[in-house]
């Protein structure tokens, strides 16, 4: 068993695509019009564009707002993305212009930072322990 898929919940799909794969670097690997504007969106990391894919999923239905709504309050991420160097990834992103909540930050084995998404979502970035 292996996970194949997970979501984030997103305000506009549009502005989605284009942050995780024009800022972020993930590849579009599903666009399937799903009837009006909704779409079953996916994007794939491009070291690896067979595996887990992140859809790109509209939050319309309540509980997705509330529950999203209430991690960013809380200051929680949603998703963690692996990534070699954080501080180098953290440096590359906000000279493209991207918001982060936390900078990069020693948490033991890890180094963490929490960026915004712009769609709704905080995520968590972090370098795993060698």
């Amino acid at each position: 068993m292996k996970i194949h898929l997970t979501s984030v919940f997103v305000d506009d799909q549009a502005k989605a695509l284009r942050f995780y794969t024009e800022v972020l670097g993930f590849l579009k690997k599903h666009d399937v019009p799903l009837g009006g504007e909704d779409r079953w969106l996916t994007v794939v990391s491009p070291e690896e564009p067979g595996g887990t894919e992140l859809l790109l999923e509209p939050a319309r239905h309540p509980a997705a707002r509330t529950y999203r709504d209430t991690l960013v309050q809380d200051g929680i991420p949603l998703a963690q993305f692996a990534v070699t160097d954080v501080r180098a990834e953290y440096e590359r992103l906000r000279a493209l212009g991207v918001r982060f909540t936390q900078e990069p930050t020693d948490m033991g084995p890890v180094t963490t930072a929490v960026l915004d998404d712009t769609c709704g979502n905080l995520i968590q970035l972090a370098t795993p322990p060698r």
